[in-house]
């Protein structure tokens, strides 16, 4: 349940910087978590820290960097981007831990509680901060609603934690790096994106997508 309270912090950091930036700002940010694994994990679990590990991490920072200066109207959801990322690179390193000793449904199950509980004790503060005039969503958000947590939650972390038991947690955190790739296509056809941003942001991304493509090679290599 500590684990689910992790993502869901995540998840409200992570649509908050999408709402202080764009869609864009906010995917790319969440290529941070695999240099807070990097920096995380060999400090909560006592480990050496791995040079290759950090070297690449050190790539997607470099790229995040240039991203953050392009354009200083989106710092503020980069900033709160880069917490989302912290978030869920914690909560990767502790549910690693978990899926040795249990189910992954039944860590689902009891992570989905947490994150309702935390969700339900922070939801009166911010809607003291931010007021609104209703909090029901209507019939087309509902279903919206019902894909994201159904598919886009609970059936996605019942898979990541399903990967976990074979692959290390930087290296899937790493992975998930591709994710802004086909986030800021989407962003880019379905939103327009493309106007908001500058050559820095596709050196950034670029740096990004080669922090990938190295770890993949040298995850093959090692299994050869």
């Amino acid at each position: 349940m500590k684990a689910g309270l992790l993502i869901t912090l995540h998840w409200l950091f992570f649509y908050a910087s999408i709402k202080y930036s764009n869609i864009s700002i906010g995917v790319v940010c969440y290529c941070l978590t695999s240099f807070f694994t990097a920096v995380f994990k060999p400090l909560i679990d006592k480990e050496k820290f791995k040079i290759s590990e950090l070297l690449l991490s050190i790539f997607t920072l470099f790229g995040i960097s240039l991203i953050f200066h392009f354009d200083t109207s989106y710092q503020l959801g980069i900033i709160l981007g880069v917490i989302s990322s912290a978030f869920g690179a914690l909560y990767t390193i502790y549910n690693n831990r978990l899926v040795r000793h249990f189910d992954t449904k039944v860590i689902n199950f009891y992570q989905m509680i947490g994150g309702t509980l935390g969700l339900g004790a922070i939801l009166p503060i911010y809607l003291f901060i931010f007021p609104a005039d209703s909090i029901v969503p209507d019939l087309k958000n509902t279903a919206y609603l019902g894909v994201l947590a159904l598919f886009c939650t609970v059936g996605l972390y019942v898979t990541f934690a399903e990967v976990l038991k074979k692959i290390p947690a930087f290296t899937v955190n790493l992975t998930f790096n591709l994710e802004p790739v086909y986030a800021i296509i989407m962003a880019f056809l379905f939103f327009g994106e493309s106007k908001e941003v500058g050559s820095a942001f596709y050196i950034g991304i670029s740096l990004i997508i080669t922090s990938v493509v190295l770890q993949t090679l040298i995850s093959i290599r090692k299994k050869v």
